[in-house]
């Protein structure tokens, strides 16, 4: 059933990425048509979908994207830490892009997928909120961060409304002792980007994305008028996880830091 007040266009970007799968059905009760788009491998579209192939880095194109939309989820780019070209086209200049898109098509609200990686330089010991200075992990938390303050721009600027996700780890199990704090429920994935599609005033918003986990490192105070109420947890998997995981190493970044294995990643010959 289609939500009571439905977006009449709705973009996703990264549509045929990991997330981007799964947003791609959870979206569909949001919007009256949901146009989707990535640069390769997107599947056919289904009854109220679009299906349109662009590169973020293509400024024309992203304009003719965010044409005739009302709403964008922006899930598009590089996920992972890389060389730092790949990154600043994917995650630099297409959000850019897009919100200059957003800008000159009067689009009101952005969800923004960012990153627990714009702090994974705090360590696991430690318990932050979003009013937290940024550290980095990488080249990837840093084009986060761009998008970020991006985001915080147009809307003082202009006035269009973003959540900022920084999402920890969405899959459909828990994988690791890390993950133990980090897992997102795809359930609560799709249940965090609905809130901040029509949760009514956002301004600029950011908020953690992970479950009702016995294990956190992340306070959402200040994203609290959300209303997300996350229904999933790592703790039903932390006994299997406990048993066939070993833990890491004192010294190892993965148990250190929050983010993991990513600030000790790279650095990639260019």
């Amino acid at each position: 059933m289609a939500h009571d007040k439905a977006y009449a266009r709705l973009l996703l970007t990264g549509a045929s990425g990991g997330l981007g799968k799964v947003l791609r059905k959870g979206l569909k009760p949001m919007a009256r048509t949901l146009r989707l788009s990535d640069r390769v491998g997107l599947e056919p579209p289904e009854e109220n979908e679009e299906v349109v192939l662009c590169d973020l880095a293509d400024r024309s194109a992203v304009q003719n994207l965010v044409a005739g939309v009302d709403g964008i989820v922006h899930f598009g780019g590089i996920s992972l830490e890389d060389r730092f070209d790949p990154i600043l086209q994917s995650n630099i200049v297409g959000v850019f892009n897009l919100y200059e898109a957003a800008r000159k098509h009067g689009v009101a609200r952005v969800v923004f997928a960012s990153s627990n990686h714009v702090t994974g330089f705090y360590k696991q010991t430690e318990r932050i909120d979003a009013a937290a200075p940024v550290r980095p992990d990488g080249l990837y938390g840093i084009s986060k961060c761009f998008g970020e303050n991006l985001s915080r721009y147009y809307f003082d600027r202009y006035g269009i409304e973003t959540v900022c996700l920084r999402i920890g780890s969405s899959f459909p199990g828990v994988k690791d002792r890390r993950m133990l704090a980090t897992f997102l429920s795809y359930r609560d994935l799709v249940e965090l980007v609905r809130c901040a599609l029509f949760t009514p005033v956002v301004g600029h918003t950011i908020a953690y994305g992970n479950s009702n986990n016995r294990d956190s490192w992340w306070d959402n105070r200040l994203s609290a008028h959300l209303g997300f109420v996350p229904q999933d947890s790592a703790d039903d998997q932390r006994a299997h996880v406990e048993a066939n995981v070993p833990l890491p190493a004192e010294n190892d970044p993965a148990r250190v830091y929050q983010g993991g294995a990513f600030v000790a990643a790279g650095p990639f010959d260019e």
